[in-house]
């Protein structure tokens, strides 16, 4: 038996966790408590209705709750245990709520990997689509085709349905404030960058099909993202195992300088590599607290995430 096993066996933590019951479901299986529980952290449900000093106490308490009810106990219990941590204060996750504030942080990051470049794609909010002015998508460089994204980024349903917008009708078409993003190719994959705190891992998964120029100039008004693979001719097939994945240090350097902008632990990033330009690198989209279930060993890396925690803080 190792040193930390043994260690296990002597320290125990209690980790609160504060999910949507769909959330605790998908997230919370039995494989994921029963081996956090053989290292020494024992999961345990919060009830939001429920006065949080009566359910502690706890080391570490992971949420993902937006109620107003919810942050203001959070909150308070925070300022009268100012030794459990919090994953992650929901002030920092509101950023990622808006499809702006979320590609801002990006923006302003000092990262220079290797033979690359790290950026975003050009992007314009529009809040009236009938009244829209198009000289803003003009003057930032924009041009049709442009992908439709709702302006909240709050994980309902209503919030992941995206659509391409080929002309100004399209735009004209929408009825909710959007924010109009870049289209680029890039070779239908986009690679999921997965963070817990210190720890990453990076997946390839299938996206948007290339669209060849020809075909844009067939298409009019928008189409909902799930009929726009219909438009390649391929079908994607095949393209996200002739993927490479992007060079390891650019993934890691991405995610530190994410966690610190961000000053969240939880969270994945979507990107993709302009098919015109290998070099060029885009982050599309940033989530909070993804489906970390779907990894492959996603037991051993959020207990050995949430081990970082508690330990570090038990040591301080």
């Amino acid at each position: 038996m190792s040193e930390s096993e043994v260690a296990a066996q002597s320290q125990r933590y209690r980790v609160g966790y504060a999910l949507e019951p769909k959330k605790v479901t998908t997230f919370l299986q039995q494989s994921l408590i029963d081996y956090a529980k053989q290292y020494g952290i024992d999961l345990v449900q919060i009830d939001p209705t429920t006065p949080l000093p009566e359910q502690g106490p706890f080391h570490c308490i992971i949420q993902k709750l937006h109620t107003e009810y919810w942050k203001k106990q959070l909150h308070e219990f925070s300022a009268k245990h100012p030794n459990t941590v919090i994953i992650d204060p929901p002030e920092l996750v509101d950023r990622l709520h808006n499809r702006v504030s979320m590609l801002e942080s990006v923006t302003h990051l000092q990262v220079s990997p290797e033979n690359a470049t790290i950026g975003v794609p050009k992007q314009v909010v529009v809040n009236e689509p009938k009244a829209f002015n198009f000289e803003a998508i003009e003057e930032l460089g924009l041009r049709f085709p442009v992908i439709a994204k709702p302006l909240v980024a709050d994980g309902t349903a209503g919030s992941h349905e995206l659509r391409l917008v080929f002309d100004r009708d399209g735009v004209n078409a929408l009825t909710t404030p959007m924010v109009l993003q870049e289209f680029v190719n890039h070779g239908g994959v986009v690679f999921k960058i997965y963070v817990a705190g210190q720890r990453v891992i990076c997946v390839k998964r299938k996206s948007l099909a290339d669209i060849s120029e020809e075909k844009l100039r067939t298409l009019k008004g928008s189409m909902p993202f799930s009929r726009v693979s219909n438009l390649s001719e391929d079908g994607g097939g095949g393209a996200v195992e002739r993927a490479e994945m992007p060079p390891q240090s650019l993934i890691d350097e991405l995610a530190r300088a994410l966690r610190e902008a961000l000053g969240l632990n939880l969270f994945n990033v979507d990107v993709i590599r302009d098919g015109t330009d290998q070099r060029r690198y885009l982050v599309i989209d940033i989530n909070y607290f993804p489906g970390y279930a779907k990894l492959p060993s996603y037991e051993p890396l959020f207990t050995n995430f949430l081990l970082d925690i508690v330990q570090h803080t038990n040591t301080a």
